[in-house]
């Protein structure tokens, strides 16, 4: 099984950016299409057979939401 991508939504001096697997992969004015632009990456990912994940973070930095696209064993490793 391939590796899961984690792409993380996360607050970044009055903007909000975007990471894949803790590197930068884009920056937004506003959360919306922030979370949209992960969102559309994370099934693209999964569609092309890596498992994958979004991690949305509020802006005080802790996290809103987790969406997962493929399998998420439970109970978790660790």
């Amino acid at each position: 099984m391939a590796d899961r991508i984690v792409f993380r939504v996360l607050p970044d001096r009055g903007r909000w950016k975007v990471t894949r697997n803790s590197e930068f992969d884009a920056s937004f004015d506003t959360k919306e299409p922030a979370v949209d632009y992960a969102t559309e990456r994370a099934r693209t990912a999964y569609a092309e057979g890596s498992p994958s994940q979004v991690i949305i973070a509020r802006a005080d930095g802790t996290i809103e939401d987790e969406r997962t696209y493929g399998e998420d064993p439970y109970p978790p490793r660790g």
